[in-house]
């Protein structure tokens, strides 16, 4: 990091510090004012808007952080880029047969967001992925396009097949797949009852295996799918009953976030294989599905790390296109429509999750004293010398000598031998040195690894209003590396170090895991408080944390607003949700709030009848009662 004296930290410093053009794919930048912009429809759209200016209409309009942001138009270009990168693909090599990608429901359920690919996909005829009843439910209520998937995944009832079947006789492209053998038994007999020809795919397991988080989706263990074996006891009883034309797709998935293209073109060559042979088989087929797994570059490095990738979305089209095509065109095989369920690539990058410093938690380091007293322990005159003789050349041989000190002079006492005002000096003076060693080496290529931990444990803690369990579960549960930075004050050079907390009682209720130019650091700058507010933005949440956050400390849903750029340029609020009041997030766990409020008069009642409080009293407690009920689950000002 520049911070000397003759460097003025500029926009581009901030800039390569955060890495907001690597990971931002064109949508995120910072102003001449220094200041985090938006690009809503892409980078060269032109027109940039300030999320403090966002912020400033939010304040306008009585909604207090965290505020969680939906940019419509983001969320279009990346439905657009995803179809128009098939489609180039496909002109390029003289693919014949159309892409139709599918967006899976499970990726954000909330209806705005549905409702918003399923507008934006019409052109491309988009669809929609249902991996359980309640999806195809949602799905069959939005979808309008006769051309347009309906893919139903997951486990399924009776009631799950009866309205997919419903669904296709009524002209909506509903395909049902097989995860299991035994779900073929079932979808026949009641499309047998209803007098409907399904439309089947089979889900292959696949050997091939992706990286990252979720490598267990594929492999010869994974939780769904057919084994060859089973494909083929599918193919016969089809045949047997007449219905082999009813098979019309295969479809894989092999993980979500696969990073490395190589996974990619491993596994959709192992399902084109299965899909060719079905076809021999006298299957109808028609349709390869490929699943999801198309990655998000989290932290902007374009590698085969977990939270990146080492292709754009083009080379990801280009691969499977000329995969298949390839497979096909030796097997003398027509080609088959090729279906995606990309989920997270479409919706990731169209959420900002704003929330406000409240305050911190400084590590100081206060310098050794200029002198120690006459009766100072022989321990402590050691730990002056480390300090005395520390250079950027014995960093590792000063560091594990203070270890060695400060642990003796705790240990003395804890054994009597040392005074508490000693022990205090010890601790100042090996703090001191930590400090020092820190700073030597930051920005060190290679760092030892007794060292790894200094800056975590010289940092400050800086307390944001927000829940990581809420709103961003996977940072938690996986250890997801999302985005982080301040959105204002790029201008100016950040000068402390600091982990994020929430608001939560948890030590787990902590983001300390940010995007770093080489790897992962523990530590991220930030700029010192000043008596202003201090803004912060966690981006690409888009996709899963909505839907996974749960209830900790009864902290709920934040406020949402949808935003989308007007005739002129301008930003409009289109659509705003109000976050979860007390009272809600106490009926999602079995309180009954008007009952909770009876009690409390009845409380209070008493204390008046007892001579505790005054009638006047008992006003002010109830009064502040139901205001708690009533207000937002985060801090308030």
């Amino acid at each position: 990091m520049k911070v000397e004296a003759l460097t003025r930290w500029t926009v581009d410093d901030s800039a390569e510090l955060y890495g907001i053009r690597n990971w931002g794919a064109g949508y995120f930048d910072i102003s001449e004012k220094g200041e985090v912009v938006v690009l809503p429809k892409g980078k060269g759209s032109g027109t940039a808007i300030s999320l403090m200016d966002i912020v400033s209409g939010l304040n306008a309009r009585g909604m207090t952080m965290p505020v969680l942001l939906r940019f419509g138009d983001i969320l279009a270009s990346r439905v657009a880029l995803l179809n128009n990168s098939f489609q180039k693909a496909m002109a390029e090599a003289g693919y014949r047969a159309p892409y139709r990608g599918v967006y899976p429901i499970k990726v954000n359920q909330q209806q705005q967001v549905v409702e918003e690919v399923v507008a934006c996909g019409r052109p491309y005829h988009h669809g929609l992925e249902a991996g359980s009843k309640a999806e195809l439910i949602a799905a069959l209520a939005f979808i309008d396009d006769p051309e347009a998937c309906v893919v139903c995944n997951g486990y399924k009832d009776e009631e799950f097949v009866d309205l997919a079947l419903q669904a296709l006789k009524m002209g909506i492209q509903t395909i049902i797949v097989l995860e299991m053998s035994s779900e073929l038994e079932l979808v026949l007999e009641r499309a047998k009852q209803m007098n409907i020809r399904p439309r089947l795919g089979i889900r292959a397991k696949l050997s091939t295996r992706g990286g990252g988080h979720w490598t267990e989706s594929g492999g010869d263990r994974s939780t769904f799918g057919l084994n060859a074996s089973q494909m083929i006891d599918v193919v016969d009883t089809l045949r047997r009953e007449g219905m082999l034309d009813c098979l019309q797709m295969v479809h894989y998935h092999v993980g979500s976030q696969i990073p490395n293209i190589r996974s990619i073109r491993e596994a959709v060559s192992e399902a084109c294989r299965f899909y060719v042979d079905l076809v021999k088989e006298g299957a109808k087929m028609g349709i390869l599905n490929v699943g999801g797994g198309l990655a998000v570059d989290y932290d902007g490095s374009k590698t085969n790390f977990a939270s990146s990738s080492n292709y754009a979305i083009d080379e990801y089209a280009a691969d499977i296109v000329e995969t298949v095509m390839k497979i096909c065109d030796e097997a003398r095989v027509e080609h088959p429509t090729l279906i995606s369920e990309s989920g997270r690539a479409t919706v990731a990058h169209h959420s900002v999750l704003l929330f406000n410093i409240l305050d911190t938690s400084r590590f100081e380091s206060h310098g050794p004293p200029e002198s120690l007293p006459d009766d100072a322990p022989e321990t402590l005159k050691q730990l002056m010398e480390v300090n005395s003789i520390l250079t950027s050349k014995n960093v590792q041989e000063c560091f594990n000598d203070a270890v060695y000190y400060r642990d003796e002079a705790r240990s003395m006492h804890e054994s009597g031998r040392m005074s508490l005002r000693h022990r205090a000096l010890a601790e100042r003076i090996f703090w001191h040195i930590a400090t020092r060693i820190a700073q030597e080496i930051r920005g060190r290529k290679y760092v030892p690894d007794e060292l790894t931990g200094l800056e975590m444990a010289i940092s400050d803690v800086y307390y944001g209003n927000f829940s990581v369990f809420q709103s961003l579960p996977d940072a938690w549960a996986i250890e997801q590396l999302f985005p982080v930075m301040p959105i204002h004050r790029l201008c100016e050079a950040p000068t402390r170090q600091a982990t994020i907390s929430d608001i939560t009682c948890d030590c787990d209720g902590k983001i300390d895991r940010f995007i770093d130019l080489h790897d992962v650091k523990p530590t991220l700058p930030v700029h010192e408080l000043n008596n202003g507010e201090y803004y912060m933005g966690v981006f690409l949440v888009g996709a899963y944390q909505e839907t996974l956050g749960d209830l900790h400390n009864l902290f709920g849903d934040t406020n949402v607003v949808s935003l989308r750029l007007g005739d002129q340029g301008q930003i409009e609020y289109t659509h705003e949700i109000d976050g979860d009041s007390v009272a809600d997030v106490l009926s999602y766990v079995e309180y009954n709030p008007q009952d909770m409020l009876d009690r409390m008069r009845k409380t209070a009642e008493q204390a008046v009848r007892s001579g505790r409080i005054t009638a006047e009293e008992r006003r002010q407690i109830m009064d502040a009662y139901e205001t708690g009920l009533r207000g937002y689950t985060y801090f308030e000002k």
